[in-house]
């Protein structure tokens, strides 16, 4: 690992955690009392990808299976997550937001970017166009499918 790319990594894993812990604390305090973070990145991973599995949603959240199975009933027993037979495969089961759902989930996000877009409103329209210049670069480098591979694997194969 060269010098830059080993202080960009640094970067990364001193940032990122600092990010997601004040998204945490405001989500705690203000916004969305009615949702952990693990829930709320459930709810929105369910919205990106109707009918996924359980094993996807574990796999993106980063629990067990039987970890995210006990978050998912508590899901479906607050009426925000529908979990349906494949008809398919009956052995699969597949997740998607019920109406409640996807508001719980829409009132998050709303909150969650108007937060976000206040912390940001401080930098200038330059530093703004820097921070989404490295989103996108960042972004296909750590964006995984189901087979776990990244958006820029797929792009070198």
């Amino acid at each position: 690992m060269n010098g830059l790319s080993q202080t960009c990594a640094r970067a990364i894993l001193d940032t990122v955690p600092a990010i997601m812990q004040a998204i945490r604390v405001e989500m705690r305090l203000e916004r969305m009392h009615e949702l952990s973070v693990p829930q709320f990145r459930t709810l929105a991973y369910i919205a990106r990808h109707p009918g996924c599995s359980l094993s996807d949603v574990a796999d993106f959240i980063g629990l067990t299976l039987p970890s995210m199975s006990v978050l998912i009933n508590g899901l479906v027993g607050e009426g925000l997550v529908l979990r349906e037979s494949s008809l398919i495969d009956r052995r699969r089961v597949m997740l998607n937001l019920t109406e409640a759902g996807a508001a719980v989930h829409t009132r998050a996000l709303n909150g969650t970017m108007a937060w976000l877009q206040e912390r940001l409103a401080s930098l200038s329209d330059e530093e703004c166009q820097t921070v989404l210049q490295v989103m996108e670069l960042l972004h296909p480098l750590f964006t995984v499918d189901c087979a776990g591979v990244t958006d820029r694997e797929t792009m070198h194969t």
